[in-house]
């Protein structure tokens, strides 16, 4: 899914700004259980087709694109991670230099549902911002053209879960349908860049003296959503 081509330097995460354009490198990790439809919702949006039934072993991972505005060029790695892998000793790895993620659980399978604190929280465990805040965090109620289990059912009751469990919001979606995958995506990178200036106006706030280049400190280096803040 990835061109080699395409492969990030080591510092890839980070802002960089040319003299008419500034180019933003973001890494978002999709987690989940097995068969929830992770992979299904990357080809979903990176190449715009539907391929069921297939399974990701260890992790894959694709690039998208973004022409975020007229003087803004995102490039934006998902990493699809496999359902399997929260109870292998890889994932802090995978998350690693993550500023973003997207937790996925099947509305067809409750007992998926019931696994997305667990995923939420070997998240925050293994990845922070550097203000040492968790990355922000989306849920997605994928499958959701298909018949509905448990808590999903209740928006209300889905909004005080994303905001006990510190989810930024949810979406229900559908790969096949193509369903609010666009939109979950635009609004995970909005919030991501708003975060990233809050965090660079409160370095320079916090030090005069402290110069920003290229993004570094010179210091060293609503279709059926709903959003929960």
């Amino acid at each position: 899914m990835f061109n080699s081509r395409d492969k990030l330097e080591p510092d890839k995460f980070m802002l960089l700004d040319t003299l008419n354009e500034r180019e933003i490198n973001l890494k978002v990790l999709l987690l989940g259980e097995t068969s929830v439809g992770k992979t299904c919702i990357i080809r979903r949006y990176v190449y715009q087709f539907f391929q069921d039934a297939y399974s990701t072993i260890g992790v894959d991972f694709a690039l998208k694109v973004l022409n975020w505005d007229a003087d803004t060029l995102i490039r934006l790695q998902l990493w699809d991670i496999a359902g399997q892998e929260r109870f292998g000793n890889m994932t802090r790895v995978y998350y690693k230099e993550a500023v973003g993620a997207f937790v996925v659980f099947d509305v067809t399978r409750a007992s998926t549902f019931e696994l997305v604190t667990k995923w939420k929280n070997d998240l925050d465990s293994k990845v922070q911002l550097p203000d040492g805040s968790p990355v922000p965090c989306v849920l997605l109620a994928n499958k959701c053209d298909q018949a509905k289990e448990g808590l999903v059912n209740s928006t209300t009751q889905m909004d005080d879960f994303c905001k006990e469990k510190g989810f930024i919001g949810w979406f229900e979606t559908s790969a096949k349908e193509n369903i609010n995958i666009d939109e979950a995506a635009r609004f995970l990178v909005t919030k991501i860049l708003e975060k990233d200036k809050a965090l660079k106006l409160g370095e320079q706030e916090g030090d005069p003296d402290r110069i920003v280049v290229n993004g570094n400190s010179a210091h060293g280096k609503e279709d059926k959503k709903s959003a929960c803040c």
